[in-house]
């Protein structure tokens, strides 16, 4: 009996590379939608007051206003927030596989602590948001989204300093793109919460490992599956 898992088959390595991809594009674009419900709810109604939020939302909730007001603004802010439940995890799998693919190559020091923040911080994400929005429907429990939020707030700091921690690193490596989008999550952080909502502070890992992923999906020959004698290819 073979004792591969699905974080060391080829085929598996792929379906979770086209996913997170996937789910980048998705967390972009629902991410906004969220946005938009969150500024109807009584807790949003002011976020287009601080930063940058003014300049677009108003338009935005004019032209996409069948996509918003189809049901309560606590129901629409739900529903559409279900997405970063999927956009994380997938992104969190496809960490994984990169992890796996770099481990069996050999790495030491900075890089496996930095994975080791990284992944930890990202599962934590993952089981917050699903959490968050998830274990909510109908007409929303105020108490529990309050309660997860603020569970949450430490998970998002982990996941923005260890992203920036294992981007600085993997620039050092060579991976380009995909790296400086990590090394740049914490410093976009505060960018991007002046345009929108927090949700989206997680895009530049989603896209990160998105585009790795996609990289693993696009390998032109069947890549090797990890085990103790045979090694994967690295992403570069």
């Amino acid at each position: 009996m073979s004792s591969l898992t699905m974080l060391d088959r080829p085929e598996d390595q792929r379906r979770i590379g086209r996913l997170a991809w996937v789910m980048a594009w998705v967390g972009l674009v629902v991410g906004q939608l969220h946005a938009l419900a969150r500024v109807a709810t009584k807790d949003g109604a002011s976020d287009p007051d601080e930063g940058l939020m003014h300049l677009w939302v108003e338009p935005a909730s004019t032209a996409l206003a069948p996509l918003l007001d189809w049901s309560s603004p606590t129901v629409v802010y739900l529903t559409y927030g279900k997405i970063w439940g999927p956009v994380v995890g997938a992104a969190t799998l496809a960490a994984f596989v990169v992890h796996r693919r770099r481990s069996v190559a050999g790495f030491r020091g900075a890089e496996r602590w930095a994975w080791r923040i990284a992944l930890t911080a990202l599962s934590l994400a993952t089981l917050g948001c699903f959490a968050e929005y998830w274990t909510q429907w109908g007409t929303g429990n105020e108490r529990l989204l309050e309660a997860v939020f603020i569970v949450l707030i430490p998970v998002l700091l982990l996941t923005m300093v260890g992203s920036t921690f294992l981007g600085i690193v993997l620039v050092r490596r060579g991976l380009g793109l995909p790296a400086w989008l990590l090394a740049l999550t914490f410093p976009g952080l505060f960018v991007i919460s002046e345009v929108t909502s927090l949700g989206s502070v997680f895009l530049p890992v989603a896209f990160a490992f998105g585009i790795l992923g996609r990289r693993i999906a696009r390998e032109p020959y069947p890549a090797t599956a990890v085990s103790p004698s045979r090694t994967a290819p690295v992403v570069h």
